[in-house]
């Protein structure tokens, strides 16, 4: 088991640090100690400016131009757990160093981030839960 403390970002600025915990290949417990909106988060990977939807594709028939870098996310419940999600989402190079998959909670080790974003995550704590307890949703 690994515990990494980041920083919380919410809004502009970064506020105190939330921990989790790594065991296997997940985070087993949600960042924000509850599980997130499934509403909410379809409503984030299909945000351009969240980048979900630019790499991947799913069942979205209402979206155009949808990304085929990266795997589909049909199926995506089916295939990860709640906890092999939360991961991937928090910080993908964890399972490939090579991923063009941004680390989506993390703020170090970063190459090249954007001036607003140096030294927050991404994602705040919330959003990675909504985004999490909507790909759980997509089963085959």
């Amino acid at each position: 088991m690994v515990t990494i403390s980041l920083a919380l970002a919410t809004g502009a600025k970064a506020e105190e640090l939330v921990s989790y915990s790594i065991v296997g290949d997940g985070i087993p417990e949600p960042l924000t100690g509850a599980p997130g909106d499934a509403a909410h988060g379809r409503a984030l990977v299909l945000d351009r400016g969240t980048t979900c939807i630019l790499c991947h594709s799913g069942p979205f028939p209402e979206t155009r131009f949808q990304g085929d870098l990266a795997p589909d996310l049909a199926g995506a419940g089916n295939r990860w757990s709640t906890s092999q999600l939360r991961l991937r989402l928090v910080d993908a190079s964890r399972f490939n160093p090579e991923t063009i998959m941004p680390s989506y909670y993390r703020t170090d080790g970063l190459v090249r981030p954007s001036r607003n974003l140096a030294g927050k995550p991404i994602l705040n704590p919330g959003q990675i839960e909504d985004i999490v307890a909507f790909l759980a949703t997509l089963r085959d």
